[in-house]
């Protein structure tokens, strides 16, 4: 993410998806339509810092639009988004290659 070194691949980008335990779920409106906000997507940027968008399902139903909400800035949430980071890398530093 920081300056690679010579001949190492260039990573601009990692990215985790975590699921948002149902009693940390929330509920936001977006053109008219709630949502029940189910996961995250956490991005790892370039400049180390990270990027959260939530995503969810109508609660009325249906499939809804894929649209992403702002995470609110909850303690319980931050340390979920945490723990997750420290799980992915536990499991990328255990990976066994392409099957």
């Amino acid at each position: 993410m920081d300056a690679s070194p010579a001949g190492a691949p260039e990573v601009s980008a990692l990215a985790i998806n975590v699921v948002i335990p149902p009693d940390l779920r929330w509920t936001d409106v977006r053109r008219g339509e709630e949502f029940e906000l189910q996961s995250l997507t956490v991005r790892l940027l370039p400049d180390g810092s990270l990027a959260v968008k939530a995503y969810g399902r109508p609660t009325a139903g249906g499939r809804g639009a894929y649209v992403s909400f702002a995470m609110p800035d909850r303690p319980e949430l931050r340390a979920l988004v945490g723990a997750a980071a420290n799980r992915a890398a536990e499991l990328w530093r255990g990976n066994t290659g392409f099957g």
